[in-house]
């Protein structure tokens, strides 16, 4: 589960964990981590581990999938989520901003997803997840850079839910 530390990301592990699955809670504070991890492995059915990762840096998508391998087995299902931009008109940040926040908002969850699918495509079952916000549905005043980062993610992932459809994956 990506951006799991806190918010929506932990409480979407945690409802994984109720039903059984074991989950790798990520994000940056390793601190908020141990604790979100503790928590579900005191209460739930499923186990909870955790790997400290940002990811605005370009090897996290590659270092996150291995640690999900190795303390997992591998992804059979993936949650993609990820924190927000600043807020703001979407005229006025500069192009190092944007380019700044795809990498981290958008190519990040394109890179751990195409990690993800060889196995799942292999096993003939997945999930690939993406958590959004309604301002893919109507715009959110004040949070542009959000409202068209967050659109980009709905159309990969209902191109990518027709690539995968006849692999058993579901996006």
């Amino acid at each position: 589960v990506l951006a799991s530390s806190r918010g929506l990301g932990l409480s979407v592990a945690e409802a994984l964990a109720g039903e059984g699955a074991n989950v790798l809670l990520c994000g940056r504070s390793k601190e908020k981590l141990a604790v979100g991890a503790s928590a579900i492995n005191e209460r739930n059915h499923g186990n909870a581990a955790f790997a400290t990762v940002d990811l605005a840096d370009p090897g996290s998508a590659t270092a996150l999938f291995e640690t999900a391998v190795e303390k997992l087995g591998g992804v059979d299902i993936l949650i993609n989520n990820t924190g927000g931009p600043p807020p703001g008109s979407v005229v006025a940040p500069e192009s190092g901003i944007w380019r700044a926040q795809f990498e981290a908002m958008v190519l990040r969850v394109f890179e751990i997803t195409s990690l993800c699918l060889p196995a799942m495509r292999e096993a003939g079952w997945g999930r690939v997840i993406t958590l959004g916000s309604s301002g893919v549905v109507q715009p959110i005043p004040n949070l542009g850079m959000s409202n068209a980062l967050r659109s980009a993610l709905v159309g990969w992932s209902k191109t990518l839910s027709s690539e995968v459809a006849g692999d058993g994956i579901t996006v």
